[in-house]
């Protein structure tokens, strides 16, 4: 018997396994095909807008997304550099083949993890209890709790216009027993689809037609630790193209051919990843879309066109292709398709992600609604981490909306729950300005060592490294730098007429950490920072100082809200007993069974009036315990 059973060798389920495992539980991953283990069977890369700042955030907690995507990297960006680093985030092209292998390599290494190929069946469920689950060899594995991380493979279809095969991504197996299996249990099973473009072989891409997209000279990292540096260290370009209006008007006399535009489709798409079919419908006053060019791995000569998924029949999609900038002449090695799979309704979920109709069953990732490998990703390690912690009978890990991404998109699912591949976005976190790249580590990896997924290095390194911030901080107010080395060595807008303090100087828009590490240095002062990365204490700092009013507003904004989320509800409230609120908010709160009042405040349809009179319902329930 295992402590922890988990289904699936996706991006959550390699989180999920490698969680428990670090936290002294015996764990069993099993998955249709270990070669697969953290597969991208869609685009090529890691991270991007909010999705970047989750894999540093999965860094911070002790997971291991960030340090496999920064060893199989084959070009690092930080998106949005000229704008605030509420807004800043990596995104790395990945060698998709390797990254594979780089993570089946280190789940071998990992202490009390048991690896299985195998496909899941049936689930053992005893008093609304799991106890393990059923291969399909009919073998009966047993656990304290399990962690089903099923992606798109559950009951999926592939389709190309009315053409459709019962398969899940790249070829794989799809598993039916599971979908029934939760039905049997009592969980609303939705219908979702998503999609993947075209495959063309590189080597026939006239590449003179499209432009250059380089990666950054610097070298970015997503781990907050040493030591994980590209393998095979190289800067690979991308290239960005446009379709035509040619490429429009084919996709519109065709459109009753698509898969989703001729009624084959049953799930519901993803409305921020859409098809190039879904494109020109929507925005039809637009002449063109971007699409991008980007290497799958250096093994193999395929691109990956991204921005170009569809539905079409091959022989549409052909004709589609062959209009885009370089691809004329070019070799199909792949042609698209939708795909199609059961998801659960994440209302059916705590905040913990463990489901609410069954005992400790968690669930993490695209089964859940989401989208995404970096979504996954951040549920498996937090599915991961709840299914231990119950297990150790210790206090359960959920974030505040201010303290996570992961927090926000957690809270959005079990919280508003989901009709179509939930994407996380900036725009979705009111408290952006504290969510950032830089302070990942910052606000989580306490968090990570209190779970026992961040050991006793990490964490003294985290300490070392607030204690420098700190320290550095003072330095800013302290020491002065000459009028005539700043004015002689900063272009600034006008020269200053005194000599000004660090901190005077980097709240200056112009002024950078690296100016000010110039200026240091030619006025002779030495800062000994004893951190091992000298210019992250100094970056630090800037933006504390930059944006320290703002800051200190958005802090101020969550501590309002913290108010609400401490105001705990009873979890054996009577919502029937609850006087004077809306019909509708009545429905919905018996359905979410919200823990906070903070929670309740944010469900869809229940009203200011409802959660007032709620409050006092609550109040008049702890007073009446006491």
């Amino acid at each position: 018997m295992y402590d922890v059973i988990v289904v699936g060798g996706g991006h959550a389920g390699c989180e999920a396994c490698i969680a428990t495992s670090k936290m002294g539980l015996s764990t069993l991953l099993v998955t249709g095909n270990l070669n697969m283990v953290g597969s991208m069977p869609c685009n090529p890369s890691i991270g991007g807008p909010a999705k970047g700042v989750v894999v540093r955030e999965i860094d911070a907690l002790g997971g291991y997304m960030g340090k496999n995507a920064d060893l199989c990297q084959i070009q690092t960006k930080m998106l949005n550099r000229s704008k605030g680093p509420a807004v800043w985030a990596l995104r790395f092209q990945e060698d998709k083949l390797l990254y594979s292998r780089e993570m089946l390599k280190h789940l071998k290494t990992v202490k009390n993890l048991d690896l299985k190929e195998m496909i899941v069946e049936d689930l053992i469920v005893e008093d609304n209890t799991i106890k393990g689950v059923v291969l399909e060899n009919g073998e009966k594995v047993f656990a304290k709790a399990v962690v089903l991380t099923t992606g798109t493979y559950l009951n999926s279809r592939i389709l190309r216009g009315h053409w459709t095969k019962k398969e899940g991504p790249d070829g794989q197996k799809t598993s039916y027993g599971i979908s029934e299996a939760l039905r049997r249990c009592g969980f609303t099973i939705q219908r979702l689809k998503t999609g993947t473009p075209p495959r063309i072989k590189a080597s026939s891409i006239d590449y003179s037609q499209t432009s250059v997209e380089n990666g950054d000279e610097i070298t970015w990292h997503f781990s907050h630790d040493k030591g994980y540096e590209s393998i095979l260290g190289v800067k690979a370009p991308c290239y960005l193209a446009y379709t035509n209006l040619e490429i429009h008007s084919l996709i519109m006399d065709n459109l009753d051919k698509s898969a989703m535009y001729g009624g084959v489709v049953e799930g519901i798409g993803p409305r921020y990843c859409p098809s190039i079919e879904d494109k020109v419908v929507k925005f039809k006053d637009k002449e063109r879309h971007q699409i991008f060019y980007e290497p799958e791995s250096l093994e193999i000569d395929q691109e990956y066109i991204q921005g170009f998924s569809t539905s079409m029949p091959e022989e549409i999609q052909d004709k589609m292709i062959r209009l885009l900038p370089g691809l004329k002449d070019c070799e199909v090695i792949r042609y698209a398709y939708a795909i199609e799979y059961d998801a659960i309704d994440p209302l059916e979920l705590w905040p913990t992600l463990e489901t609410k109709i069954v005992n400790n069953l968690f669930t993490a990732g695209q089964i859940n609604g989401t989208s995404g490998y970096e979504e996954a990703a951040g549920q498996g390690l937090i599915a991961g981490i709840n299914a231990g912690l119950k297990i150790l009978n210790k206090k359960p890990l959920v974030f505040r909306r201010d303290e996570a991404y992961i927090g926000v998109m957690i809270d959005d699912l079990v919280t508003k729950g989901t009709k179509e591949p939930y994407r996380l976005l900036t725009s979705r976190a009111e408290y952006r300005l504290l969510l950032r790249h830089d302070n990942a580590d910052l606000r989580l990896r306490e968090y990570g060592y209190y779970a026992g997924t961040i050991n006793e290095d990490e964490h003294n390194r985290l300490v070392l490294k607030k204690a420098e911030i700190e320290r550095l901080k003072k330095v800013f107010k302290e020491v002065k730098i000459n009028l005539h080395v700043i004015n002689d060595n900063l272009k600034l807008d006008e020269p200053v007429k005194e000599s000004l303090s660090l901190e005077a100087l980097i709240k200056r828009p112009e002024v950078s950490s690296k100016d000010i590490i110039n200026l240091l240095s030619l006025s002779n002062i030495n800062i000994d920072i004893k951190y091992d990365n000298e210019y992250e204490i100094y970056e630090a700092v800037e933006i504390y100082l930059k944006y320290q009013g703002y800051i200190k507003k958005s802090i101020e904004q969550a501590d309002r809200m913290k108010s609400q989320e401490s105001k705990e509800i009873p979890s054996d409230i009577n919502y029937d007993l609850v006087d004077n609120i809306a019909l509708e908010a009545r429905e919905k709160l018996k359905k979410v069974r919200p823990q906070t009042i903070g929670q309740a405040s944010r469900i869809s349809g229940v009203n200011p009036a409802d959660i007032s009179v709620l409050s006092v319902f609550v109040e008049k329930m702890r007073r009446e315990k006491k």
